[in-house]
């Protein structure tokens, strides 16, 4: 596998906070194959199904358990650690999640912020660091067009408004306390629908899809008409580690917050998904039923990339067919052969570098 990242990682210490999860489970293995020494830091892997655990992470890496919210603990490991580079991921990341525990989703994901931006502050090794958060971030007015990285924070669900308030927090710590060129580099990423092998989360339209083929039953589609920015997982992580990259070699310039997403003609709809499943997974079965009653969740949402691709060199190397392709790949390669999951998700990784 080349490095694009001008062997940025390699004999680097890095952390991820929330590596037991769907994206940070890739990262580190994309991390690994760059030579890094990585480090994790979340909760217990939820079930035996998570990246985490089929990939065998456990054994690769080196793992804390631990809660983000938990001020003490994650500063004695980051203190203990001395890492070169810290993505945070820890997260409360469902909407419906949120709605059903909104006082453990606005603690874990602002405190959860704040918490790790305190404990790399008192960290003199740390060189850059990225607080992940999500497109949801920004106030949505429905609009035909992507939002930019100086349009406002908001949110009406409590997921949307906590990931707010996490870039805030990001951007009041940047002005604050990492102004100086002597203090860390710190970013903020924003990304899109992230769809790939390894997530099993409930409530989420490639999971639900692929359950409901394994178990030869209907999946049930809620909101059919919503454009969402789809993305392969690959394609934020690449952008993560090109921003990284830019960050620990050239500083404060790339400070700030980040999008990540599509291309602007990429509009596509939770139908277009579901219909592109179906083509590739004949036997799957799909029950769109409607939804009188139902929990508020936005109707379009794009992101503007043009700051990525301007200043980092990133752009998506996916198209919306790959993105689909490469989605069902893996999950059918884990479902056929889960004993090498590792090497399958390396696999990708080597396949979508050479894009």
């Amino acid at each position: 596998m080349s490095d694009i990242f001008n062997n940025t990682f390699e004999n680097k210490k890095v952390l991820v906070t929330g590596d037991t999860g769907f994206k940070g489970g890739w990262l580190c293995i994309w991390l690994k194959e760059l030579g890094a020494d990585v480090f994790g830091y979340a909760l217990p892997p939820k079930t035996q199904r998570d990246n985490f655990v089929t990939t065998g992470l456990v054994n690769k890496i080196n793992h804390l358990d631990g809660d983000i919210r938990d001020l003490k603990r994650i500063s004695e490991y980051v203190s203990k650690v001395k890492p070169d580079v810290v993505f945070h991921l820890a997260a409360q990341p469902l909407v419906i999640e949120s709605y059903n525990n909104p006082h453990y989703n606005f603690e874990t994901n602002l405190m959860g912020t704040v918490n790790i931006l305190e404990a790399v502050r008192a960290c003199s090794s740390v060189k850059a660091a990225i607080n992940i958060t999500t497109d949801k971030c920004y106030q949505n007015n429905e609009w035909p067009w992507g939002y930019r990285e100086i349009d406002p924070m908001g949110g009406d669900d409590p997921y949307s408004a906590s990931k707010g308030c996490s870039e805030l927090i990001t951007s009041s710590y940047i002005k604050s306390f990492f102004s100086k060129e002597d203090t860390p580099h710190v970013a903020s990423a924003r990304a899109g629908n992230v769809i790939g092998a390894g997530d099993w989360s409930d409530n989420r339209i490639l999971p639900d899809m692929i359950r409901a083929y394994e178990a030869k039953t209907k999946a049930i589609i809620r909101n059919p008409d919503s454009v969402r920015p789809w993305q392969f997982v690959l394609e934020p992580l690449y952008g993560y580690l090109k921003l990284a990259e830019n960050l620990y070699n050239q500083g404060k310039r790339f400070s700030g917050g980040w999008n990540f997403g599509p291309s602007a003609y990429e509009d596509y709809t939770v139908g277009n998904v579901v219909d592109e499943v179906k083509r590739l997974v004949p036997s799957l079965q799909v029950d769109m039923p409607n939804q009188t009653k139902k929990l508020h969740e936005a109707g379009v949402l794009k992101l503007d990339i043009t700051k990525a691709v301007n200043y980092l060199g990133w752009k998506p190397k996916l198209n919306f067919e790959e993105t689909i392709q490469f989605t069902v790949n893996g999950y059918l390669e884990e479902l056929q052969n889960s004993k090498n999951v590792y090497s399958s998700r390396v696999k990708q990784i080597a396949s979508f570098c050479s894009k």
